[in-house]
């Protein structure tokens, strides 16, 4: 479907509509990755925290107390506190970096782009879903400066742990009300970005532009907001349920007869069950929110570099609607251990078998991409390989995690914390990366360092390997999760290992000043980057770097072929553009 040639609204004017309130979506998006990169820092920073306790829970950490006075007095972390540092890590990375800055940052910055579209649908929605999503993040991150701290019922939140107020221990009093009605925000503002993205994408399309011809990361970001559209429609109303368990005496999730802290719960017939499936519901799809757009941009990366087309794109495609379709599905694999019947855990592990298969198959043409093929070594490739090799390595473990009487065994253990940091955290990081150093020339029009950029990438390729696949031993020697030291148990011939793990945290993570400083030195006086230093095929790069602000200067651009032409050409290059006409040979 062809977009009209009207603008949605004119070229902003001051410096508060033009970056701050802007309705322009590659401002938008920046800001959305702006605060991805705001919220990572922080996760990290928490992360740390938990680190250095796990492997010295007796060593102060100067300054602590200042911060906590109740959860680290003299410096040493609580067992209390550690559950909130756990729940407001787990929260911030997976609501405010791995779903905001693939899908919302990225997204919103390209998409129109890609589809020859001069900005979203509804670019006032737009910027009212990044205002939204700011002020969620505030709401939750005000949990530590409240008075009873932040919440430590995990980021899964469980009932009835979330449900009963304040006589479930330090932080479930305003600081858990504070988590649900963040997450309630989060909720609101992705699904605005949701109807924004299947929009654009089903009625902005440029003349030539159809669906087949569409980029991967076009398509990735579409089936994304697809999966979100249901799945953020599901956590939305369950927080709401959740609030009025808190607030308003209801009973949605806590059952009769319920006594904690020595105090009987005014409460009667509610289900905690009922959370566990609600959230999972959508804490399943939220996998994919995660990952499919790193799939996506992967895809459209490694052709670049490799210099040949996609091997099956259109069964690329068609896996990446398996994926979305199956996500729905599986989510009782979460619940293997709440007491479902064993005939419900074998209807939960098939379809959790099964959705593997797209995900292999899209390995494989990855894999069958870069065979053969004179791969460019720069570091937006590095990262794609880097996807491919910790989504492998993290998926393997899931096996085990889907077989209900493996799991019942490891569920509890650390073997699930590297499964799940591997095959969501670090691979969709890994995509963040990726993307960040490809499209930096075309947001900022400059170039980052290569030098650094492939420090970057050993330096973290090592350490994730070093800080997630020796959680794996430690799940399997019965390791227990979510446990704030380990000084008096069987586990205590398990403390030299967590001290490398922390070890290799803090290198890791201060390996990533080298991407802070690359980033800050290149938006500043990087130097000017052409408009496709890259040599791709898709739309944005026929524009300038960075776009202007209706993105191709008034001309809206003829798409005459897919954006998977790469390999030797009649004219000699090895590549053609996707608004090249048919009769131009190559770019």
């Amino acid at each position: 479907m062809s977009q009209t040639t009207a603008h949605h609204h004119a070229p902003p004017r001051g410096f508060l509509r033009t970056h701050v309130f802007s309705v322009d979506h590659k401002v938008i998006g920046k800001q959305y990755l702006d605060l991805a990169l705001v919220a990572v820092c922080t996760g990290m920073v928490l992360s740390w925290l938990m680190r250095f306790h796990l492997a010295w829970p007796e060593t102060p950490i100067p300054g602590l107390d200042r911060v906590s006075p109740n959860g680290a007095a003299g410096g040493v972390i609580t067992p209390e506190y550690y559950l909130a540092l756990m729940t407001m890590h787990g929260t911030i990375m997976v609501f405010f970096v791995l779903t905001t800055a693939p899908f919302a940052g990225f997204g919103n910055y390209f998409l129109p782009i890609q589809v020859g579209a001069e900005d979203m649908a509804f670019p006032r929605i737009n910027m009212a879903s990044f205002w939204v999503t700011l002020l969620a993040f505030l709401v939750l991150v005000s949990g530590f400066v409240v008075g009873d701290g932040p919440p430590l019922s995990g980021w899964t939140a469980y009932a009835p742990l979330s449900a009963v107020g304040k006589d479930a221990g330090p932080g479930q009093g305003v600081g858990q009300t504070l988590w649900a009605v963040s997450i309630t925000l989060f909720c609101v503002a992705q699904l605005l970005g949701a109807l924004n993205f299947i929009t654009t994408t089903l009625d902005l399309r440029t003349k030539g532009m159809s669906l087949a011809r569409m980029p991967y990361a076009t398509w990735a970001w579409f089936i994304t907001s697809v999966i979100g559209l249901i799945a953020f429609a599901v956590l939305m109303p369950a927080c709401i349920l959740l609030i009025l368990d808190r607030v308003a005496g209801t009973s949605f999730f806590i059952p009769g007869g319920l006594v904690i802290s020595d105090r009987l719960q005014p409460h009667s017939g509610g289900s905690p069950l009922l959370w566990q499936h609600l959230f999972w519901f959508f804490g399943h799809p939220e996998v994919y929110i995660a990952i499919l757009p790193g799939f996506g941009i992967i895809s459209q990366i490694l052709p670049v570099f490799a210099r040949k087309p996609l091997l099956g794109p259109r069964v690329l495609i068609a896996c990446l609607i398996a994926i979305a379709f199956l996500s729905y599905t599986v989510w009782g694999h979460h619940m293997f251990l709440s007491g479902m019947s064993p005939f419900s855990a074998t209807l939960f592990s098939v379809p959790t078998l099964v959705i593997t298969i797209p995900a292999t198959i899209v390995t494989l043409l990855w894999i069958g991409t870069i065979y053969g093929a004179k791969l460019r070594f720069t570091t937006p490739a590095l990262f794609c390989l880097g996807f491919v090799s910790v989504f492998v390595s993290g998926g393997i473990s899931g096996f085990f995690l889907a077989q209900p009487s493996i799991d019942t065994y490891l569920h509890g253990t650390y073997f699930v914390v590297g499964h799940f940091h591997f095959v969501m955290g670090v691979a969709a990081m890994f995509g963040i990366f990726a993307g960040t150093y490809f499209w930096a020339p075309k947001m900022f029009g400059r170039l980052m360092n290569e030098t650094l950029g492939k420090w970057h990438f050993w330096l973290t390729f090592i350490g994730v390997y070093c800080v997630f696949m020796p959680m794996h031993f430690l799940g399997l020697a019965g390791n227990v999760r979510r446990y704030s030291a380990f000084t008096d148990d069987y586990l205590k011939p398990m403390i030299p290992l967590h001290q490398f793990i922390t070890i290799a945290a803090l290198f890791t993570g201060a390996a990533q000043l080298i991407f802070l400083v690359n980033l800050v030195r290149t938006r500043l006086r990087g130097p000017k980057a052409p408009d496709n230093p890259w040599e791709a095929t898709t739309l944005e790069w026929s524009t300038t770097s960075p776009p202007p602000f209706d993105n191709f200067g008034g001309r809206p651009p003829v798409v005459h072929r897919g954006p998977n032409e790469y390999g030797a050409t009649a004219g000699g290059s090895d590549y053609v553009m996707q608004a090249s006409p048919q009769s131009a040979g190559p770019a």
